[in-house]
């Protein structure tokens, strides 16, 4: 038996503007940024980490964003939808919550027991919110702009656009130990673990969909969750048995990763849970100063000057009295 995830970890996305990026996640949907860092293969751009108080794994939605970067084009190959846990009988508050913030959303019915507002981010990133009869018992973030009883609980699930499922779904059952729970003509539902919101991959064949580009407002990988650098450098070594591209383990700082290729063409990550988001600054101060991992410390003051000065809303970190930050 492969070494199996315990669901989704995160979802990294390339945005535009990194201002316009902040407001959206923190005053538009809820988040909180819990890092300010830079992308370690190209420092002088950040890498934004939102998610929940702590920044917990599956709760996790982070970016690189370029200003003035070109529009990508979402189809084969990607996750195309990015999906966020929400407690039933929200979505109303959330439709006149966007309607206030000039955002467009529409609600659909996926099942009986699941509703979606769908949506797009200021970069056109394709976004859902969904509303489960089945209640999420994770706690979430209870910012300024949106009230814990309507707040987004954490990540739901991925949608993946591939033109073949067959190579994707082998990979996800075989060799990531996700199980297939419910199937239609053209998509296909596995979940990881014990099962329920972030923990679940929707797969989306369309033989005649064209490829897609990784630019502004696409997704760039998602990430799988693993407890420990053992147990990942153990799966690291089964994914090599079974014929794939692996790196090496990097380095995150708050975790180490590995990635590689799925048939479909979707980038794959496998990161652990560990050290988490408060080993070089406070819970209460998550997001404020900006950090950078100790080989890119000597660069501080050159990168400084190359990222764009940002500014936090005060409800990021509302216990403290001082509010924007650098």
């Amino acid at each position: 038996m492969p070494t199996q995830t315990q669901g989704l970890h995160h979802v990294t996305a390339i945005g535009g503007a990194p201002q316009q990026n902040i407001d959206f996640y923190i005053t538009g949907l809820g988040l909180r940024l819990v890092k300010k860092t830079v992308n370690f293969d190209s420092p002088g751009t950040y890498h934004l980490y939102y998610g929940d108080d702590a920044g917990r794994p599956g709760s996790l939605m982070t970016f690189f964003p370029w200003p003035n970067v070109r529009q990508g084009r979402v189809g084969a190959g990607q996750s195309t939808t990015t999906a966020f846990s929400v407690p039933a009988g929200s979505l109303g508050w959330w439709k006149q919550h966007f309607a206030d913030l000039g955002v467009d959303s529409t609600v659909s019915t996926q099942s009986s027991d699941e509703e979606r507002l769908s949506l797009r981010d200021p970069d056109g990133l394709q976004l859902d919110l969904v509303a489960s009869n089945v209640v999420d018992p994770r706690d979430p973030w209870d910012s300024a702009s949106v009230p814990a009883e309507f707040a987004v609980r954490g990540q739901h699930s991925s949608v993946l656009t591939v033109r073949d499922a067959a190579g994707t779904a082998r990979t996800l059952t075989e060799h990531l130990g996700l199980q297939l729970v419910s199937e239609t003509a053209d998509r296909q539902r596995f979940s990881a673990g014990p099962g329920g919101a972030g923990h679940i991959v929707d797969v989306v064949a369309d033989p005649r969909a064209e490829l897609g580009l990784t630019a502004g407002g696409t997704v760039h990988h998602i990430a799988f969750r693993v407890p420990d650098g053992a147990t990942q450098a153990l799966w690291r070594s089964q994914l090599v048995d079974q014929g794939y591209q692996v790196t090496e383990i990097l380095d995150r700082q708050y975790f180490t990763s590995i990635y590689f290729r799925e048939p479909g063409g979707v980038l794959f990550e496998i990161a652990t849970d560990t050290p988490g988001f408060d080993i070089d600054e406070p819970l209460l101060e998550l997001g404020r100063g900006l950090k950078l991992p100790p080989w890119l410390e000597p660069n501080r003051e050159q990168i400084e000057h190359a990222v764009v000065p940002v500014t936090l809303p005060h409800e990021n970190n509302p216990a403290l009295s001082e509010g924007d930050d650098r």
